[in-house]
């Protein structure tokens, strides 16, 4: 058993002390030579974190630039949901015949007049000659009954004589019977002759009311059966004149469905016309983007055509009276119970500018990207009245080469040919 005190352990602890040697600690190594760094490496890392800085800067001035645009940029209304519509013009034929002639084919540009289509003239050839000797016999009929009103006048004039001779030999057998002279047979007879002659003035004047009663009033031109006879001619010119069809419009033709050869009827469709000068666009925007939407306000369309370096201007034309689903084949019953709520597009027409038309052409059906500024909001929501959108049809009423053909069968069924 251990039984060391406290001051004997610190006996020990001296006398170790003065026993082990004092070890000094170990020398420290030596640190080493830093390493040399190459400068084009250094130049290298520094043009680095210059090029990082300066991209960073770019990006953050375009951040602000964009959010500066966004931010003053006007108020706007933009859909892709927009396509090139037109008037279609259809050619068809307005009466039935064969085709000898075509004149025009699909892609090809025509000038409004310009012949599209020619077909056989020869029955309504016959049917002009035919109205023509209708109306030849039409002026020489009113000549006869200019002819009737004469001859009636003169016989008036025999009657009257004749009645007058009777009634004057009438009186003197009066006289006569009276003295006796003679018998009264003879008397009744003359009273007879008076009889029958008044009678004789009677029908003379009524053949002269009659034959008057037809052209009274009107000369041979503007007599009703000359009249409805130039009406045949007439009629007969506009029948030739479908013969030969012409562009209604100055455009590009399509859809050509005539063959050379072919027996077309009446109302048959042969071929189309588009005026792409005068082409539109429907864009078809949603009913949340018709609030600040007004007719006049100006928009920049871009087609996929030609991409955004053609930019097209125009204005806006009108609002659509409802939306597509509408005016659909099956329109939505709502009222059902099977309801689900679906934003409606509305489409809104939009008038582009013919020069740049000329320009650049653009396609019925084509896609485009429409932008509405729609700061303005001084304009109307719905349209005024405006012409016709599909134009004037020329209407072939045979020109003023039927009329004088007309004035010339009338003189010369006159006796006076001019």
């Amino acid at each position: 058993m251990n039984d060391q005190t406290p001051a004997d352990w610190k006996r020990q602890a001296e006398t170790a002390e003065r026993v082990d040697p004092v070890v000094s600690p170990a020398p420290m190594a030596a640190e080493p030579a830093p390493t040399p760094v190459d400068p084009a490496i250094a130049r290298r890392a520094r043009t680095r974190r210059i090029g990082f800085t300066a991209l960073a800067l770019v990006v953050l001035i375009g951040l602000v630039l964009y959010a500066i645009r966004i931010f003053t940029a006007p108020a706007t209304e933009s859909t892709d949901d927009a396509y090139v519509a037109g008037n279609v013009v259809a050619v068809t034929a307005r009466d039935g015949g064969t085709v000898l002639a075509l004149h025009a084919d699909n892609t090809q540009s025509v000038k409004r007049g310009q012949p599209l289509i020619d077909l056989d003239p020869a029955s309504t050839g016959v049917q002009m000659d035919a109205a023509e000797a209708a109306l030849g016999r039409a002026v020489r009929a009113v000549r006869s009954t200019y002819a009737q009103v004469d001859e009636a006048g003169a016989e008036i004039a025999q009657a009257q004589a004749d009645l007058s001779r009777a009634q004057n030999d009438y009186a003197r057998r009066q006289g006569a019977a009276r003295d006796g002279a003679i018998s009264g047979e003879e008397l009744s007879h003359a009273s007879d002759a008076v009889t029958t002659a008044r009678a004789a003035l009677a029908l003379a004047q009524a053949k002269k009311a009659q034959a008057a009663s037809t052209v009274s009033g009107t000369d041979v031109s503007s007599n009703p059966q000359v009249l409805a006879a130039i009406a045949d001619v007439r009629r007969a010119a506009i029948d030739a004149s479908h013969m030969k069809i012409v562009a209604p419009v100055t455009g590009i033709v399509a859809q050509r469905t005539v063959q050379l050869g072919q027996r077309v009827a009446a109302g048959t469709p042969l071929m189309a016309v588009v005026p792409l000068d005068s082409v539109w666009v429907d864009a078809n925007f949603r009913e949340t983007q018709l609030q600040h939407l007004r007719v006049g306000q100006p928009v920049t369309v871009t087609a996929d055509v030609y991409g955004k370096g053609v930019v097209f201007h125009g204005k806006v034309l009108g609002l659509g009276a409802g939306s597509g689903n509408a005016f659909s084949l099956l329109p939505p019953q709502n009222a059902s119970g099977n309801w689900i709520k679906i934003v409606q597009r509305v489409p809104v027409r939009i008038a582009l500018d013919p020069a740049e038309l000329r320009a650049h052409p653009l396609r019925i059906g084509l896609s485009v990207n429409a932008v509405v500024a729609t700061s303005n909001l001084s304009g109307p929501m719905v349209a005024g009245s405006a012409a016709p959108a599909g134009g004037v049809q020329q209407s072939l009423d045979g020109g003023p080469e039927v009329d004088a053909q007309v004035r010339r069968i009338i003189a010369q069924n006159l006796g006076r040919d001019r």
